[in-house]
């Protein structure tokens, strides 16, 4: 008998799902529900294309003929609403759809921010859709001053894309420095020196204490100490979250996540979880945590599409990895564990500041488990690096200094 999937959540875990499980079962029928009103856009081209670096058109990944092509019963801008686990249904618009197998691909939603004057401003943004970044790209085209806020990922790419756009840039970074959960100060200094040169203004130990408005936007940001900067923009980088509401009152355990086992699966048998949701268990690392990667989230979704057919199962067998252009001068690639996920790792690290560059190889009772590079060049190893993680490789104390200086080779 076929067997009927259903996916919540059109990103790159739910889409790469869907175009796995027609490759896997050519029968089955698959639906795919997205609640803005595009299909699969890449959502890590969105920062190159806020630099006007790449086209819009480069950015769309999928559309509706695709999904027809493959017989993938798209809907979008169409919330699901409720879950019957013992039903084995989704809601959706008022409709029931009956599942085999269920994915939850529900990512996370950025945090906006709470200073007072903020909420409802036209021109205070958030970094993560299609649509903001049509904003802020609208924005900067007559901006002369601009803010970013957060110590993270997104608070980076805004700062980085403001700066590239020729405006007047000041980054607020919450702690002492940027990643300041991953990074140590030797880090921090490089990626810092890197916006420095680009001509970013930083500002460390410091948050939007206050928004003041005119006419419905902010004109000016005063600061936790006191400062006050002229902005014609904010943008908002202060994390996710993550999108839950679905597993409330079902027998789905969820904790900074959907919790799954090495498979995906969830606590409720034939109910997955995939991509930034996922509070998944890696055998590799031995424990539970979530990795909101690009890349993490294509292996999940095709993991999750071979457990969904219900047949023999497989485990999670990648090392999360993330890489990425840090301004004009300067790149940082991490992958597996760092201090962020376990703060009783133990680390060597290695600083070449002529060079721009620095090694942090991280062990966690003996085991090697992930690694930070920086610096465009400093990638040497690498494949053998993950090759050590995936094989639980133990390294006494006196030879981990000795992995600082592996090869390709």
């Amino acid at each position: 008998m076929a067997r009927t999937y259903v996916i919540v959540g059109n990103g790159f875990a739910g889409t790469t799902c869907a175009e796995q499980l027609r490759k896997l079962d050519p029968t089955g029928s698959i639906f795919l529900f997205g609640d803005e009103p595009y299909c699969l856009y890449n959502r890590i081209a969105l920062p190159p294309m806020l630099r006007k670096q790449v086209t819009e058109q480069k950015v769309i990944m999928r559309d509706l003929a695709w999904h027809e092509k493959l017989g993938i019963t798209l809907h979008l801008q169409t919330r699901v609403e409720a879950i019957d686990v013992e039903g084995k249904t989704v809601v959706a618009g008022g409709r029931e759809y009956p599942f085999d197998a269920l994915l939850l691909a529900t990512g996370g939603r950025p945090n906006p921010s709470d200073a007072p004057g903020a909420a409802g401003a036209g021109n205070v943004y958030n970094f993560q859709y299609l649509d903001e970044t049509r904003a802020i790209s609208t924005a900067l085209e007559s901006a002369k001053v601009a803010v970013a806020t957060g110590g993270s990922f997104i608070a980076y790419e805004l700062a980085e894309a403001f700066v590239s756009r020729g405006v007047e840039t000041h980054w607020l970074i919450r702690g002492p420095r940027f990643l300041r959960r991953m990074l140590d100060e030797a880090a921090g200094e490089l990626l810092h020196n890197a916006a420095r040169a680009d001509g970013v203004h930083l500002h460390f130990g410091e948050e939007v204490r206050a928004c003041v408005r005119d006419n419905g936007a902010v004109t000016k940001v005063i600061t936790t100490s006191g400062e006050e900067i002229a902005t014609d923009l904010l943008g908002v980088g202060l994390g996710l979250t993550i999108n839950l509401e679905l597993c409330a009152g079902t027998p789905i355990r969820t904790n900074t996540g959907i919790i799954t086992d090495q498979h995906l699966e969830t606590d409720v048998a034939g109910i997955f979880a995939a991509g930034d949701c996922a509070e998944f268990y890696d055998p590799i690392a031995e424990m539970h945590y979530r990795m909101g990667t690009w890349n993490s989230a294509g292996a999940h979704g095709k993991l999750a599409a071979h457990n969904m057919l219900g047949g023999e199962r497989k485990q999670f067998d990648t090392v999360p990895e993330y890489s990425s252009l840090v301004f004009s001068g300067q790149t940082i690639t991490q992958f597996g564990l760092s201090p962020e996920y376990r703060p009783e790792i133990e680390t060597e690290t290695h600083v070449d500041r002529e060079r721009g560059w620095y090694r942090a190889l991280y062990f966690l009772e003996g085991r090697f488990v992930g690694a930070t590079l920086i610096g465009k060049g400093n990638r040497a190893g690498k494949r053998r690096y993950l090759e050590a993680i995936k094989t639980k490789a133990r390294f006494d104390k006196h030879e981990r200094r000795a992995l600082l200086e592996w090869t390709a080779e």
